[in-house]
């Protein structure tokens, strides 16, 4: 992986070790050319390469009246993801619409395009989600760090941890689905029952974050606001920054008890119904404790019914949920009236969704 990305400074990542024997996770998928060290798709490149394995004579590219993307860190500021996508793909005039975020921006596309088809406004759309994030993760990223600001990181060593402790979780990825008003003719499909997004901002500060410098109190300063005379500062504020102290003693709390225990209530829900859970956890260091926590409010689904692909493909963000599916949808174990949970939670400033689907 080291090699790939590259090292930065002068010996290997000291965090490695310890992060990886911890995230449990394999092998990952980089849009890098190995020779070259460059990137060899873009962000709307790897979007537009999933959503163009959706087409076929079935599911036509014309039908799509509706494209909702979504990414962590798109390729620019300026225009919007979904209209790069759209660009790339070349398809007729569409309503293209990009939701922000991080893990569960993936998710609020899916909604987004849900809720058109729910309104009656649109019969077919897509929605999308893609990662190119080994861009940000290559060492050239990390030069000011490691060359201009080393007095810093002697003083406060959690600034490198915090900042390499991503560059070992992340994959690059996409995945797309075809949305549509009925079930296709042959073969299984997924009925959404419901999605819902709940965020606790107003009771957590920022957990993960780039663009942007935390400040003591928890605030942030943007980007913009910092003195573009300071080069180091601003290029530092650029890379992808978790506060894992902050993750480790609230991920959970915030966003499987919390938010499941009102959607439980809310919708009336009952464990034993459902046949699959497919949650999105970072890191294999997290699975047994969403196994507990699950079990702390007595929603508890044995691991049995639970289907990852964490290990083989990597956290691939907010396509991660749409890669997991992907591969149970064409296992061939679906059968019609199983139910399906998800659980995506995202760590930004504490958000979590959930959703439900029937297989038809």
């Amino acid at each position: 992986m080291e090699g790939i990305l590259g090292q930065t400074g002068d010996r290997p990542s000291r965090a490695r070790k310890l992060i990886l024997r911890s995230n449990k996770i394999t092998s990952r998928h980089y849009a890098i050319d190995p020779s070259t060290g460059k990137s060899n798709y873009t962000n709307a490149q790897l979007a537009a390469e999933a959503i163009r394995g959706l087409i076929n004579e079935k599911t036509p590219l014309d039908d799509v009246e509706l494209l909702a993307c979504s990414t962590t860190i798109p390729d620019q500021i300026i225009p919007n993801h979904a209209v790069m996508v759209h660009g790339e793909l070349g398809a007729p005039t569409l309503e293209a619409v990009s939701t922000a975020g991080v893990c569960v921006c993936g998710v609020t596309a899916l909604r987004y395009a849900y809720l058109g088809i729910k309104a009656g406004e649109v019969k077919h759309a897509v929605a999308c989600a893609s990662e190119a994030v080994s861009s940000s993760l290559r060492s050239d990223q990390f030069f000011n760090e490691n060359d201009d600001q080393i007095e810093n990181l002697k003083r406060n060593p959690e600034v490198e941890f915090e900042k390499d402790f991503l560059r070992w979780m992340l994959s690059d990825g996409a995945g797309a689905a075809w949305l549509s008003d009925s079930p296709t003719e042959n073969g299984i499909s997924l009925r959404v029952e419901w999605i819902d997004v709940l965020s606790y901002a107003h009771e957590m500060s920022t957990c993960m974050y780039a663009g942007a410098v935390k400040n003591d109190d928890g605030s942030l300063t943007g980007w913009k606001t910092i003195p573009q005379t300071n080069s180091s500062e601003s290029a530092s504020c650029m890379t992808i920054t978790q506060d894992v102290k902050q993750l480790n003693e609230h991920i959970l709390t915030y966003t499987i008890e919390k938010p499941l225990t009102q959607i439980a209530k809310k919708r009336n829900l009952n464990p034993e119904q459902y046949d699959y859970f497919l949650p999105h956890f970072s890191s294999g260091y997290f699975e047994d404790r969403v196994a507990d926590s699950l079990e702390r409010i007595n929603f508890s689904i044995p691991k049995s019914k639970w289907f990852t692909n964490l290990f083989s493909k990597g956290n691939t963000g907010s396509a991660s949920i749409y890669i997991i599916l992907e591969e149970l949808f064409n296992s061939g174990k679906l059968k019609s009236g199983e139910k399906i949970l998800c659980h995506i939670p995202e760590s930004g400033r504490f958000t979590a969704a959930f959703m439900q689907l029937t297989v038809v």
